[in-house]
């Protein structure tokens, strides 16, 4: 029983492996319909479940922004229909989901504090979805609960001792060992993703650090990173410099292409 579910588990791993936009290996085990339809239910219950935010201004302004960046997503992305939501939400926060949905709160309209520091978020979450990460997450979890569930049969099976304190074990070391460590590495890359997404729309590089620069000082205490599924300002700061000059020849040529957004 045991050979065979790991059997099983190996051939989902190998057939679900995929490269993301960066480059890095990834396991993706869901279909795109399959999280398409996840990310709508979510989107669904979250405007059945928050207040939304319904001035005109407020929502042409980010629709104005949250359209830039959609336009140079790769072709399956660029072609969907994206759905963009404000909700009075007080956090400094946005969201995107597979599919084609953009959330985000009136909250991060005060951090964000034009258009070039908000773009800065919507690339970024957006880059999210065009990377999988969703999809690489959920994987994640699926390949680790069918570990813990041979680590208890093999414990049930009387293969181990101390049955208690090694399954407390496991949970410690998937939660800290591999869970942590790639959401990280996915706010990174969507990072990277979302600095190259705003500078092809015509939005200014620069404004991402100002936008983290923002966040660090509205953000009070933050936990150590590595206990942290996001990397520090600093950190995302000194990440982003080191791309800034490829960044800026994008935006150069997407200035002269004529991509000059005016979105107020």
């Amino acid at each position: 029983m045991k050979k065979m579910m790991l059997a099983l588990a190996a051939v989902a791993v190998i057939a679900g492996c995929k490269t993301s936009p960066t480059g890095r290996t990834q396991v993706t085990l869901y279909s795109d319909t399959q999280m398409s339809q996840l990310g709508g239910a979510s989107f669904a219950q979250m405007k059945e479940q928050q207040k939304i935010n319904r001035d005109p201004a407020t929502n042409a302004y980010v629709q104005c922004i949250s359209d830039a960046v959609v336009a140079v997503l790769p072709q399956k992305f660029a072609q969907q229909k994206w759905e963009v939501v404000v909700f009075e939400e007080d956090s400094a926060n946005a969201f995107a989901l597979p599919g084609g949905y953009i959330g985000v709160h009136t909250g991060l309209l005060k951090v964000a504090k034009n258009q070039d520091q908000l773009a800065t978020v919507i690339g970024h979450e957006v880059g999210h979805v065009i990377a999988e990460h969703s999809n690489e997450r959920a994987s994640q979890s699926q390949v680790l609960q069918t570990g813990m569930q041979l680590g208890s049969v093999a414990l049930e099976a009387g293969e181990i001792g101390y049955r208690n304190e090694i399954m407390g074990a496991l949970g410690l070391g998937a939660q800290y060992g591999v869970v942590l460590p790639f959401s990280r590495t996915h706010e990174s890359e969507a990072d990277e993703i979302g600095l190259e997404l705003m500078a092809k729309a015509g939005f200014k590089p620069d404004q991402s650090v100002a936008l983290w620069q923002n966040m660090a000082q509205s953000g009070g205490a933050t936990p150590p990173e590595f206990l942290s599924t996001h990397p520090s300002p600093s950190s995302r700061i000194n990440d982003l410099q080191k791309r800034m000059q490829t960044a800026n020849v994008l935006y150069q040529d997407a200035y002269n292409k004529g991509k000059r957004p005016q979105c107020k």
